[in-house]
C-alpha cells in the first residue's frame, strides 16, 4: 500500500502562532490594497428605465418579424418581446448614441453597437411578462440618463418608421384604387343621366324597385368582397417579395388540407349570404342584422387564430423573423380563398335575381342596369375611401410598440465601484495567500 500522507493540525496552528504577524500582513496588505483600489476606482452611474412591449399578438409578432428582417437580425424566441431585446441591440438603435455621447475620438472609432451594447447596456426581460428592464452604466450620472431615454427613443422612432413604410405600401395602392374608382363612379352617373333624359325613364315601377333593392343588396356585399380581395392579393404581392429577399422558399399552402379552416370558411361564407337576405328585408339597425354581423367577426376571428396555430405547428424550426413573414403570407391566402369563394356564391345569387328581370320591358332592363353599375361604382369607391383614411390614419400613428412604464432618473448616489466587494476579494485573496505560505512553512519543517 502506498504511504497516506496527513497533515498535522497542531503543527499547522504551532507555525500560525509563531508566524502570526507575517501571516496577519499578509492578510491586511491585499485587503488594505484592495482599498484603496476601490476609492481609486472612478465612479460609476446607473439609469433604469421601464417599458412594456405591446402584447403579443400575430398581428404584432408579424410587425416585429418584419422589422427585424428590414434589420438584418435573427431571434430564437417566438415573440415580439424577445424581438425587441435584439433590436434595442441593434446598430439603428446604438450609432446614434454613439455619435452624441462626449467620448474621446479615439474610443468611439473602432466602437461598435455590439461593443457598447456588451460594456454598457443590461437589457432585460422578465420572465412571462412583456416587461422589459433597460439598464445604462456611465462615469456620469448625465450621461447614464440620456443613454437609457435614448435606446427607449431611438427604438420608438425605428419601429415607427418601420410601421410606417409597412402602411405606405398599401397606401400608395388604396390611393391608385381610388382614382379609378372615382372615374368608373362618374361614369356610371352620366351614363345614368343620359338613359334617363333619352328614354324618360326616371322612376322605374314597383316590380322593378324591389329587383333594384335586391341586387343593390347583393353588389354591395360584392363590393366590399371585391375590394377585400384587391387589398389581400397587394398584401399577398408584398410579403412575397420580402421572402424572396430573405432566400425562402414560398411554401405553399393549401386551404383544403385542414378541415377545421374549411369548416369555418363555409360558415362564413353561409352566413354572408344570410347577411345578404337578411339586408334586403331589414335596416342595418335591426337587431337580427347587428346580431349576424357580430357572428361573422367572431368567425374571423376565429379563423385567424386557426391559420396562425395551423401555422405554428409547422414553422416551429423558424426564427420569428420567417414565421412571422409565413404567418402573414397564409393570412393573406386563406383570406383571399373565403373572399373568391364569397364572390362565387354572390354570383350565384346574381344570377337567379338577373332570371326574374326577364319579364320587365327592355328599357326598365337597361334602366336596372345602369343603376346597378352607379350602385356598384358608390359602393366601391365608398369603400376605398374609408380603408385609404384608416391606413392614412395608422401610417401617421406614432409607434405604440412598447410603452414606458418607468423612465429613467438621474442617479444622485453612484452605483459602482463596489468598495466592500472588492475589499473583501482583497481580503480572501489575502487569506489564501497567507495559507499558501503556511503550507510551505509546514513542508519545510516536515523535511
Amino acid at each position: 500500500m502506498e504511504n497516506e500522507e496527513s497533515i498535522d493540525l497542531q503543527t499547522l496552528l504551532k507555525i500560525t502562532k509563531e508566524h502570526k504577524k507575517i501571516i496577519a500582513s499578509i492578510v491586511v496588505i491585499p485587503t488594505i490594497l484592495a482599498m484603496i483600489i476601490s476609492f481609486l476606482l472612478p465612479k460609476t452611474y446607473e439609469a433604469t428605465t421601464l417599458v412594456m412591449a405591446k402584447s403579443s399578438t400575430s398581428t404584432s409578432l408579424s410587425a416585429a418579424a418584419g422589422a427585424m428582417a428590414m434589420l438584418g437580425l435573427g431571434g430564437g424566441g417566438a415573440t415580439p418581446t424577445r424581438a425587441y431585446l435584439e433590436m434595442m441591440k441593434s446598430s439603428a438603435v446604438i450609432d446614434p448614441i454613439i455619435e452624441q455621447i462626449d467620448w474621446p475620438a479615439e474610443n468611439k472609432e473602432n466602437l461598435t453597437a455590439e461593443n457598447f451594447a456588451k460594456s454598457v447596456l443590461t437589457i432585460e426581460n422578465t420572465k412571462g411578462t412583456d416587461l422589459i428592464e433597460i439598464t445604462a452604466t456611465s462615469k456620469k450620472p448625465e450621461e447614464a440618463k440620456f443613454i437609457a431615454d435614448s435606446v427607449v427613443d431611438n427604438f420608438r422612432s425605428l419601429m415607427t418608421n418601420l410601421n410606417q413604410s409597412q402602411q405606405s405600401a398599401m397606401v400608395k395602392f388604396l390611393k391608385e384604387r381610388i382614382v379609378v374608382a372615382k372615374a368608373d363612379l362618374e361614369k356610371a352617373e352620366q351614363n345614368l343621366e343620359i338613359f334617363s333624359q333619352q328614354s324618360k325613364i326616371y322612376i322605374p315601377d314597383e316590380q322593378a324597385k324591389a329587383l333594384i333593392e335586391k341586387l343593390t343588396t347583393v353588389d354591395k356585399e360584392t363590393s366590399k368582397i371585391k375590394v377585400s380581395n384587391d387589398s389581400n392579393e397587394a398584401k399577398l404581392g408584398t410579403v412575397i417579395q420580402q421572402l424572396q429577399q430573405q432566400n425562402l422558399a414560398i411554401t405553399e399552402y393549401n386551404v383544403s388540407d385542414n378541415p377545421s379552416i374549411v369548416k369555418i370558411r363555409d360558415n362564413i361564407i353561409a352566413k354572408q349570404m344570410e347577411l345578404v337576405e337578411l339586408e334586403q328585408r331589414y335596416t342595418e339597425k335591426h337587431p337580427d342584422v347587428i346580431l349576424l354581423k357580430k357572428e361573422i367577426d367572431e368567425l374571423n376571428n376565429k379563423l385567424s387564430s386557426e391559420v396562425q396555430q395551423s401555422v405554428a405547428s409547422g414553422t416551429n424550426t423558424l426564427n420569428p423573423v420567417h414565421a412571422g413573414l409565413l404567418q402573414q403570407k397564409v393570412q393573406a391566402e386563406t383570406e383571399l380563398s373565403v373572399g373568391r369563394a364569397g364572390l362565387a356564391s354572390m354570383g350565384k345569387l346574381q344570377q337567379e335575381i338577373e332570371k326574374q328581370m326577364s319579364v320587365l320591358s327592355q328599357g326598365t332592363v337597361n334602366y336596372v342596369k345602369l343603376k346597378r353599375d352607379l350602385v356598384t361604382a358608390q359602393e366601391v369607391y365608398g369603400v376605398l375611401v374609408k380603408n385609404y383614411e384608416q391606413a392614412r390614419i395608422q401610417e401617421a400613428q406614432e409607434s405604440m410598440d412598447i410603452q414606458v412604464i418607468d423612465s429613467a432618473k438621474l442617479p444622485k448616489k453612484a452605483t459602482g465601484p463596489n468598495k466592500k466587494l472588492i475589499t473583501f476579494i482583497g481580503m480572501i485573496m489575502g487569506i489564501i495567500i497567507s495559507f499558501g505560505y503556511i503550507l510551505v512553512l509546514y513542508n519545510k519543517r516536515e523535511k
